[in-house]
């Protein structure tokens, strides 16, 4: 994989960043003082701030498990974030020893962090790129030393999209990533919403970070699915995604939804 440097006045620590935020509400330690203090006053707007993230990324994992034993063998996960153990590539090798895993993220320090735990390993690399900018996701050097867009993929949109706005066409943006995906390819995609509460106060705390929450209904995030076949549950809120677990308490509080969807022949 290529090595990217960067000066420190390229990396913006003045606003909240929502990698960071969000490392912040799982209990990690890469974030700083701005991205604590918008941490708290979301947790202050949405009480279940915590537990929704955690159930996100368990939500995560469990899609992960399933998709590997499908046979799918590479993963492309764009909005990655901060590194989190287990991180994807360690939960798919608890299923299949021969994965091969693209990170991708527009924040340098998620870029740093990523590259430095990854290594100069031929089977996962990380990617410095934007969503907003699907073409040259797939186009990236780094991305295809990894991905054979030949074979089915497993892509993750794992709480990212909510972080676009309608301007950006968010839908426009996964049919161009779904239409580079070979059949038998997965998309796994969770999303914030309000329809459980007002979390509009929750969402407003974004206004003031590097990126805004765009909350959304379930019937809008399902549409995100088109060209691609739900499988059971379909769209559900991730604690209730086939738990292998009990789900936490408040579950039915938690505004994020998620579901695993084929792309058919």
């Amino acid at each position: 994989m290529r090595e990217h440097g960067f000066r420190a006045e390229e990396i913006d620590t003045s606003k909240p960043h929502p990698a960071r935020i969000y490392d912040y509400l799982l209990g990690g330690k890469d974030n700083y003082e701005v991205d604590r203090q918008a941490g708290e006053q979301l947790i202050a707007a949405a009480p279940e701030a915590r537990i929704g993230v955690r159930a996100n990324r368990a939500f995560l994992r469990r899609a992960v498990r399933h998709v590997i034993g499908t046979g799918v063998r590479q993963i492309l996960d764009i909005g990655t974030g901060l590194p989190t153990s287990p991180n994807v590539h360690e939960t798919a090798l608890e299923v299949a020893p021969d994965i091969r895993v693209a990170y991708v993220d527009n924040d340098p320090i998620v870029h740093r962090h990523a590259g430095a735990l990854l290594g100069a390993g031929g089977t996962t690399g990380i990617a410095l790129a934007d969503l907003r900018d699907p073409r040259a996701i797939l186009d990236d050097p780094d991305v295809r030393a990894v991905i054979d867009f030949d074979e089915p993929v497993a892509l993750l949109l794992v709480a990212v999209i909510h972080f676009l706005t309608d301007a950006d066409k968010p839908e426009e943006i996964i049919a161009t990533l779904r239409d580079a995906l070979a059949p038998g390819s997965h998309l796994i995609l969770s999303h914030a919403t309000g329809d459980f509460a007002d979390r509009s106060g929750a969402a407003a705390v974004y206004g003031k970070a590097t990126a805004s929450m765009n909350l959304r209904t379930r019937s809008e995030i399902v549409r995100f699915f088109d060209g691609f076949e739900l499988i059971d549950p379909g769209v559900a809120q991730v604690p209730f995604w086939r738990p292998d677990t009990p789900p936490p308490p408040r579950s039915h509080e938690i505004g994020f939804y998620g579901g695993v969807a084929r792309k058919l022949p």
